[in-house]
């Protein structure tokens, strides 16, 4: 159980065991009903961990417990298993659905309190009694059980080729990766550059909230994640999570104009200068509606996929901050990189100090992108004396590319070819979507704006 010291003797002498319902009465009257939980093993001995019925847990210091008594049967805590398997309904699309691990397969790990990734992909499906209804799993793969902070560019090539794979079925109209949330972005960017060829859909899904507690979003993002995947109508990667913080919308983001910019709300995604390809009703969970909200996303084509180049791990991502010495660039420099992406200023500036550095690693060969930390509107070089000092020392600029996403495509381009002037031209030439350079009007909005609530 974990409890131990003084919390442990209550429950030995009121014969309570972990998994035993009880109604509490506490010295100020309140009372509280619901299971007795396992505690964790760095928890004090003062307190009791109660769920309730609304599936919160809440602790109760066992010093203001006047009453406790046991009501209905005992329920040891424990995770079903998938039992049968799913059914399936031939008028309904097919639907890949992979687990790379994140918050969406998570639960409370009691022995440490912590959240971690524990589900298989098909306890992930079978925890979502809805999802016969919208889609037939055709195909359930664990591919890794990692948190996002973990993945590296050889993690993001395997998952293509598992995509890949997938999406060579004929009879598979979409996959679904289940990713966690903080570096989702990322691997979306670089199974935009990976994956040529598409025949449907790929759609990274995650949740803010894991699936143990009443407020989670994994089950409605991944049902329209899974919807959106089944209707087979865009060749692109994307993003779905929720659109706000009701559970009533989730926005079907395209995957290199997409950026999590919130910790912890549920509708942390958002379009970054774009507007998302389409909105998934999920007010009824067993019938979600798609609403496309634009028409130039990539068409599927016929035939399989193709994993296409791979990734230069030798590049950086580098954030200039007011007083920050140029010997971070030497650094890289020194070390054998051969890109580095800079997230400057405004139009794209960094201190006039850079500049000598910045001409001896174009010098060396080493590529050097500019970015904005704005996020919002474009890098020109050309409007500041100091941009265009960066543009004739060898800067590239990034266009409207968001710094992550600008981070893998550099990666990506490297592995391609080793020429400046190619890097150049493939780094702001768009590729998948990735430069859109204004052409989407009402991108830059408030949370609560119209663009936000769409």
């Amino acid at each position: 159980m974990e409890y131990k010291g003084e919390a442990r003797k209550f429950l030995e002498e009121h014969g309570v065991e972990v998994g035993d319902r009880v109604r509490i009465v506490r010295d100020d009257g309140v009372e509280i009903e619901g299971i007795i939980m396992p505690r964790s093993e760095l928890g004090d001995d003062r307190h009791l961990v109660v769920k309730m019925d609304n599936g919160y847990n809440v602790g109760v210091r066992v010093d203001r417990i006047e009453r406790l008594e046991p009501v209905g049967e005992r329920r040891e805590p424990k995770f079903r298993p998938l039992e049968e398997e799913i059914p399936e309904d031939p008028s309904l699309p097919n639907v890949a659905v992979m687990s790379t691990g994140g918050t969406i397969a998570c639960r409370v790990d009691y022995e440490t309190g912590a959240v971690k990734p524990a589900f298989t992909a098909e306890e992930l499906v079978s925890a979502v009694p809805e999802l016969p209804d919208v889609v037939n799993i055709a195909d359930v793969r664990a591919v890794m059980d990692l948190l996002s902070e973990n993945m590296e560019p050889g993690h993001w090539i395997k998952i293509a080729e598992e995509v890949a794979d997938a999406l060579s079925d004929p009879d598979v109209d979409g996959v679904v990766v289940a990713h966690g949330t903080d570096t989702m972005a990322f691997t979306a960017a670089a199974l935009a550059f990976l994956l040529d060829g598409l025949p449907g859909p790929v759609v990274l899904v995650g949740a803010q909230r894991s699936s143990d507690r009443p407020s989670s979003d994994a089950a409605s993002n991944l049902i329209a994640a899974c919807r959106f995947a089944g209707e087979g109508e865009v060749g692109e990667v994307t993003v779905c999570m929720h659109g706000w913080t009701a559970d009533e919308v989730c926005l079907v983001h395209r995957g290199v104009r997409v950026r999590k910019m919130h910790t912890s709300r549920r509708d942390a995604f958002r379009s970054i200068e774009s507007l998302p390809i389409a909105r998934v009703d999920v007010r009824d969970l067993r019938n979600p509606e798609v609403e496309y909200l634009r028409e130039d996303y990539r068409e599927p084509e016929d035939g399989e996929p193709e994993l296409s180049g791979g990734f230069e791990e030798r590049v950086a991502l580098v954030k200039f901050a007011p007083g920050m010495g140029p010997e971070v660039l030497d650094f890289y420099v020194d070390r054998g990189y051969r890109g580095i992406v800079l997230e400057g200023t405004g139009l794209g500036h960094v201190s006039e100090r850079w500049l000598d550095s910045i001409e001896r690693a174009v010098d060396e060969g080493v590529a050097v992108v500019m970015t904005s930390q704005c996020l919002y509107g474009r890098v020109n070089m050309n409007v500041y004396r100091t941009g265009r000092l960066l543009r004739t020392a060898g800067v590239i600029p990034g266009e409207d590319m968001l710094p992550e996403v600008a981070y893998v495509k550099l990666m990506y381009v490297l592995n391609e070819t080793d020429d400046l002037g190619e890097v150049e031209r493939l780094m702001r030439t768009n590729l998948v979507g990735e430069i859109e350079r204004g052409r989407v009007i009402g991108g830059f909005e408030p949370a609560d704006g119209p663009h936000h609530r769409l």
